[in-house]
């Protein structure tokens, strides 16, 4: 069995210290509660504070959690948040388009899936959440490129890679995109990612009305389209599945 290492440990330990009881504690009252060398808990605290996870109060010298470590909880709460809300609107969406219905966020310059309802029929299907989709291919992608501006470097400065014969990946016909989806308030893929396989997807906002997220359905091109367009009737589902949960994330009409 793998051995835990220990710096690590005594670092989630003085982690979840700081994170209950007192606001502050001093150094000395940290290295007795966790049982350590006031050395060996000063190094860890300053490794810990140089990650920001971590500050030391220039008053006193008692330390507390750090913003970073704060930035990430709050990251885990939106992304969970996100996806509590989303959960009863991706089902219906899945049984009124009869196709997979993806949720994703941006992360480390791609569409992170946080969560995957399947097609509702008897086909053999693979859970993605977790997986990765490219930023300048897939229709989540580009409305999360077309609507956050990190989300629109990232694109930019990432290698937008051909997949197929239809990928667009030219700076100013990718821009030409993003315009477009942005005009008509959704974004397609046509086997720009995948041959056979076509998504449409909207933007999802929070209470500031800022993009949080994107929500769309994916499948076979011969259901997803129709003379060789996506289908109005699939388009139209998924924005209102996308405007049900910006409202329920507090966002008001669109």
């Amino acid at each position: 069995m793998a051995r835990n290492i220990q710096s690590l440990e005594r670092a989630a330990a003085m982690l979840r210290l700081l994170a209950g009881g007192e606001r502050r504690l001093g150094l000395s009252d940290i290295a007795s509660s966790l049982g350590l060398a006031k050395g060996t808990a000063h190094g860890i605290l300053r490794t810990l504070q140089q990650e920001g996870f971590v500050e030391q109060d220039g008053a006193s010298g008692r330390y507390q959690l750090g913003a970073e470590l704060l930035r990430l909880g709050t990251t885990y709460l939106d992304v969970h948040e996100l996806r509590a809300r989303a959960l009863v609107w991706t089902d219906d969406l899945a049984r009124s388009s009869g196709e997979s219905v993806y949720l994703g966020v941006l992360h480390q310059q791609g569409v992170l899936i946080v969560h995957h309802v399947f097609r509702p029929d008897d086909s053999r299907q693979v859970l993605e959440v977790g997986a990765m989709q490219p930023l300048h291919s897939t229709a989540l992608g580009k409305v999360l490129s077309a609507y956050d501006p990190v989300a629109h470097s990232e694109a930019l400065e990432a290698e937008r890679k051909e997949f197929t014969a239809r990928t667009i990946s030219a700076p100013e016909s990718f821009e030409g995109v993003l315009d477009l989806t942005r005009a008509r308030g959704y974004a397609a893929d046509v086997e720009e990612t995948w041959t056979g396989v076509a998504s449409v997807a909207a933007p999802v906002h929070n209470q500031r009305r800022m993009p949080v997220g994107a929500v769309g359905v994916a499948g076979a091109v011969e259901r997803v389209c129709k003379d060789g367009e996506l289908r109005p009737e699939l388009i139209a589902a998924v924005r209102d599945c996308a405007r049900a949960v910006s409202r329920d994330l507090g966002a008001g009409r669109f």
